[in-house]
């Protein structure tokens, strides 16, 4: 039985050819030929099943054969904002790994003590595709680019809004248990949590997002690197905010 093949293709339901990236990898690295079974997966919720039409050196077409679409596999949105590493392949990493537990969207930060001011987001955008067909997921997350930490913690968003931090003089609550106890209450909305840089974000910057509404948090017991912390993050939202599978 043939592997099946998962190509990103935006609003794929009104085309009839891959993207020129797709389709060179379909018929000069996968050698696909006409007739050939493939699956499309559009990024907002649903897949395809096509087959393959007319392949040349460089395109690719294909007829969709049926509609699949699909739910998605946690309630509400989860949010995740991070101040970059001075080591980008951290980021690119938890991108990834992100992207294969299952998350709506990325924000980069610009904070008092960032080691990073500059993140090249289409990078980040082919690592985002290439983790939702590894992981067959049809929702592509929203990959935004660096922001100054003060402009995002003013622009108004629905539901719980959290900020991760080490300062034990200023409160803070279990991340976990919060999203549990909402959860036991019924809770289906969406969750945006902000994770520092190395060096944290300054007291000044924790006190700012809890004046626009961010709720103080720990991720636990123990100092977490940047890209840990944030995994664990949507790790921890994922898991309060997941549907159970109907049999």
């Amino acid at each position: 039985m043939k592997e099946a093949r998962y190509f990103y293709v935006p609003n794929a339901g009104a085309k009839s050819e891959l993207p020129p990236d797709e389709a060179l990898h379909a018929v000069r690295v996968l050698r696909l030929t006409a007739g050939d079974e493939i699956f499309l997966m559009d990024g907002e919720g649903t897949f395809y099943k096509a087959k393959v039409t007319l392949p040349t050196a460089k395109r690719c077409g294909y007829d969709i054969v049926e509609t699949l679409p699909q739910e998605k596999g946690w309630r509400g949105n989860i949010r995740l904002a991070v101040a970059p590493t001075k080591m980008m392949e951290r980021m690119e990493w938890l991108v990834e790994k992100a992207t294969e537990v299952g998350f709506d969207e990325v924000s980069f930060l610009n904070c008092r003590f960032s080691e990073r001011q500059a993140v090249r987001c289409d990078r980040i955008e082919k690592i985002v595709v290439s983790a939702m067909k590894q992981s067959r997921k049809p929702w592509k997350p929203i990959v935004n680019a660096l922001q100054d930490f003060k402009a995002f913690v003013a622009q108004p968003r629905t539901g719980r809004k959290f900020i991760a931090h080490c300062y034990t003089e200023i409160a803070r609550k279990d991340f976990f248990s919060l999203l549990m106890e909402d959860d036991m209450r019924g809770g289906i909305g969406d969750i945006t949590v902000m994770v520092g840089p190395e060096g944290d974000f300054s007291t000044d910057e924790v006190r700012l997002a809890m004046e626009h509404g961010f709720e103080s948090i720990t991720l636990g017991d123990f100092r977490l690197r940047t890209e840990t912390a944030a995994l664990a993050a949507v790790m921890m939202a994922q898991l309060s905010r997941r549907k159970e599978k109907k049999e």
